[in-house]
This record gives C-alpha cells, sequence and structure tokens, in this order.
C-alpha cells in the first residue's frame, strides 16, 4: 500500500470508529437523537473538509460555523470569518463590522498544548473610514501610524468577530484578507503535507464523539456554573468573554427557570445546545437571547427553557424543541465584574404563569 492509500485509509477507519462510537453510545436514545449525532458527525467533516485546504501566503477570510457546517459550540449570535495565516508574513484586513455592537480580530498560536490568543484588536482602536469601513495592517514591523496586529511566530491563525444583538434584522458586516507582497507560486502539490492533513483529519474525526461523550458527562442537570475551561482565549474562543455554561433534563410538561443579574456588559447571549454541542434550529426556532432583545425588569433576567412557549408574562423563552436533555450557554462579553451564578430551578411549564 503506498503511502497516500495508507493516509487515506486512516481517514476512512476513522470515519467508521467515529459512526461506531456514536452508536455505542446512543443506545439508549431515541431515533431522532441518535440520528441527531450523526448529522453532527457530517456536520464537522464538513466543516473540516471546507477547511482542508489552506494558503498561508494569500489567505482568505472564510465564514465560519454556518448551519450546515456546525462544529463544537457555534454561536449564531457572532459573525465569524477565520483565516490560516503565516508569521513571517504581512498582509492588510479591511472590512465593515454593519451593525455589530462589537468587533474583534484576533490571532492565534496552536500547539501540542491547545489554541491560545496571541494578539488581539477590537472596533475601539481600528480608524473607521467616511462609511465605516476600516483598514488594519497585521504582521511584519509596527507601522510608524495606524492600527497594526502582531503576528506570532510560527503558522497562525486570523479571527474576525462581528457581536450582533439581532442577527435576524443587524446590517450585515463583511472583511477581507490580502498580502502585501505578491506570493511565489507554491508547489502544485505537497505529498507529505497532504498526507499529515488527512491524518490531521482523520484524527479530528475519530475525537468528535470522544469530545461529545465527555462534555455529556461533565455538567449537572438543571444548574448553571461558572466556565472556567474557556477563560482567556482557550480554544480560540474571545479572550474578554466570562462563560457560564448549564445543562436541563426536564420531562415533557417541565420548564427550567433561570434568574440572574445582567452585569453591565458590552454585549450578552444565552443560547441552547444538542447534546452533539451544534446549537439548536435558530433559523426557525427561538433558542438564543441576547441583551439586546432579552426582557430585563430590574436589571434581571428571566429564562424559561421549554418545549412550548408558557403562559408567562416578564420572561423569555428558549425553545428545547421537545429535547430532554441538552446545554445551556451564557456569554458575557467585557463584563463589569463577574456575572454572579443564576438562580436555577424546575417546575412544570402549566405553573408559570401563576408565579410558580
Amino acid at each position: 500500500m503506498t503511502a497516500e492509500a495508507q493516509a487515506w485509509a486512516e481517514l476512512v477507519d476513522a470515519l467508521a470508529a467515529a459512526g461506531r462510537r456514536l452508536d455505542d453510545d446512543a443506545g439508549d436514545l431515541s431515533e431522532d437523537e441518535r440520528a441527531d449525532g450523526y448529522r453532527a458527525l457530517l456536520r464537522g467533516l464538513h466543516h473540516q473538509l471546507a477547511r482542508f485546504e489552506a494558503d498561508r501566503d494569500r489567505p482568505e477570510l472564510v465564514p465560519f460555523n454556518g448551519w450546515r457546517q456546525k462544529f463544537f459550540m457555534d454561536n449564531p449570535d457572532t459573525r465569524y470569518w477565520v483565516a490560516d495565516v503565516r508569521g513571517d508574513r504581512r498582509y492588510r484586513v479591511t472590512g465593515h463590522p454593519g451593525d455589530a455592537v462589537y468587533t474583534s480580530i484576533t490571532a492565534y498560536t496552536a500547539s501540542s498544548g491547545g489554541a491560545a490568543a496571541a494578539a488581539r484588536i477590537d472596533g475601539d482602536e481600528l480608524t473607521a473610514g467616511p462609511s465605516g469601513e476600516f483598514s488594519l495592517l497585521v504582521g511584519g514591523e509596527r507601522p510608524r501610524s495606524g492600527p497594526w496586529l502582531p503576528l506570532p511566530e510560527g503558522n497562525g491563525q486570523l479571527w474576525v468577530r462581528h457581536f450582533h444583538d439581532d442577527v435576524a434584522t443587524d446590517r450585515p458586516g463583511w472583511c477581507a484578507i490580502e498580502p502585501l507582497a505578491p506570493p511565489r507560486p507554491p508547489p502544485p502539490i505537497e505529498a507529505a503535507r497532504f498526507r499529515h492533513r488527512l491524518r490531521r483529519l482523520a484524527g479530528t474525526m475519530r475525537m468528535m464523539p470522544d469530545v461529545f461523550a465527555a462534555v455529556d458527562g461533565q455538567v449537572e442537570p438543571n444548574t448553571v456554573h461558572h466556565w472556567a475551561e474557556m477563560a482567556g482565549g482557550a480554544a480560540y474562543t474571545e479572550p474578554g468573554i466570562h462563560y457560564q455554561r448549564g445543562a436541563w433534563r426536564l420531562g415533557p410538561d417541565e420548564a427550567l427557570v433561570i434568574e440572574g443579574e445582567a452585569v453591565p456588559c458590552r454585549h450578552w447571549n444565552v443560547l441552547l445546545y444538542s447534546r452533539y454541542l451544534n446549537s439548536l434550529d435558530y433559523r426557525h426556532r427561538t433558542v438564543s437571547r441576547t441583551g439586546g432583545n432579552a426582557t430585563l425588569r430590574d436589571g434581571r433576567y428571566r429564562l424559561v427553557l421549554a418545549s412550548r412557549r408558557p403562559d408567562a408574562p416578564g420572561c423569555d423563552w428558549l425553545d428545547t424543541e421537545g429535547r430532554p436533555s441538552g446545554l445551556v450557554v451564557l456569554r458575557w462579553l467585557h463584563a463589569e465584574r463577574p456575572p454572579p451564578p443564576p438562580r436555577v430551578r424546575t417546575c412544570r411549564i402549566d405553573r408559570l404563569g401563576s408565579g410558580s
């Protein structure tokens, strides 16, 4: 067997192993939930294939984690673009935030210990033109004037984020990247590099069901706690976000009520996820809220997670799609202080209107 055939076989074997692991873990789940696991696996594969080929000399800022390519805790209230870059190159990033309430551009470096944010700049530091567009130099030496973002040594990734209060009505922004020096044409293909990327893809796909299973057992049902592991830009997250994570486990007629203080911050949202770390169907259902559309009373929020809309004024319903269990994540961007843990309780859906 040639080296290329061996690398290809490793990918095929990894996909088969991932499917077997999903099947082993889903024995006591419903038919729909089992199918949902395989859909999450396919979305992850689609996501990885879309980023399989990278050109760091002439990179592109590619839209990231769309609804067909959900991969590990996507967030539809934030629009993302990602580019693979080289630390010894210089680029120019241009763009427009649209109606985003906050913009950030972050350079990440990856190692065996995981990904880490190496440098970042936000919209407050970007110089906007007459129409709101911005231009930023990335990499190389610091210029005499204008905004600049350094790049770490070696290869890395550049992430652009636009945080929105209402993606359904907000005007979308855009961004682009270009090299400042024209690159030389690369080889038509580098066989060793191609084999390496095939094996890396195989490793990612083999690992996905392990992550699903690990997260499913990490969070105590019907609670919400601080998520310390996601602080400081870990796992390609935004460094300025304070995360809270919880889970629900409910019967068909039960609701989970989450009540807490909305601390002053640049942006916050709450979002529901499946056990497979995909956001729920935000294109057709209300599965998230933001600081721009949440109902606050005396600076406090009241969220109700349930399979149907409750007859209860003064609360924000989040549609669990009738799933018996799932995850809920709150993100607080540049909070003035750490948000206190919310009060969490379960009750019957038909009792919510009585103030229960």
